[in-house]
């Protein structure tokens, strides 16, 4: 993977998924938000041992957005065992 996405930039990180639901996956980190774009612009649908990749930004703030879904849903839970709603 280095040598895939080191073509386009100093790599921070790369940590790749080792469980059954993360399995495929992986996170690559650059120095540069530069360099991050050039490699999604370029690898995203590219080849590699018969796989497709597809290079997508990380946003932090769909990771969270489930989190607030499900903290926005126990409120409204606490607020109809309060007044005695039932759907």
């Amino acid at each position: 993977m280095y040598d895939i996405f080191g073509k386009y930039g100093a790599i921070r990180q790369i940590r790749v998924g080792n469980t059954p639901e993360t399995r495929g996956t992986a996170f690559v980190v650059y120095e540069d938000i530069f360099d991050a774009k050039n490699a999604c612009d370029h690898l995203s649908g590219f080849n590699v041992c018969n796989r497709y990749l597809v290079v997508l930004y990380y946003q932090a703030n769909k990771a969270f957005k489930k989190t607030d879904i499900e903290k926005k849903q126990e409120e409204i839970d606490k607020m109809k065992t309060k007044y005695g709603i039932n759907t």
